[in-house]
């Protein structure tokens, strides 16, 4: 595993996070539970924090994708690191006002497309490890 845990405390942060943030957007999609009005944020800050949240997270998941080692591994910090957190932005904007969900209802959309392209830019631009 060369220096690293598979589930280090940030892995599990990340998650716990990502678990809860899709959960409470999939109860408030579903009619669960009502959180429409509960946070106002509007559409700039909103693709800056998935930009922001795409770049840390990508730069985390290749910090973390170095220090453990095997494929499979790789493949579940990715899952983890690229599909949880955008459960994050998705809880924000169903936390958003009816009317701005209805003005910009492909909002999510392009804040999860900016989350990725952010997120892809540091794994594809690594430096390649020399032995």
């Amino acid at each position: 595993m060369k220096g690293g845990r598979l589930a280090s405390p940030l892995d599990q942060v990340v998650l716990v996070l990502s678990l809860a943030a899709w959960s409470l957007a999939l109860g408030a999609s579903l009619g669960l539970i009502h959180l429409a009005g509960r946070f106002t944020l509007g559409l700039y800050p909103y693709y800056a924090l998935a930009v922001g949240l795409g770049w840390v997270l990508g730069n985390l998941y290749v910090w973390r994708a170095r220090r453990v080692g095997g494929m499979r591994t790789h493949k579940w910090l990715l899952v983890t690191y690229l599909v949880g957190p955008p459960g994050v932005l998705y809880l924000l904007r169903t936390l958003a006002v009816e009317q701005a969900q209805e003005l910009a209802p492909l909002a999510p959309t392009w804040a999860l497309g900016a989350y990725a392209v952010l997120f892809l830019v540091p794994v594809t631009l690594r430096p390649t490890r020399r032995r």
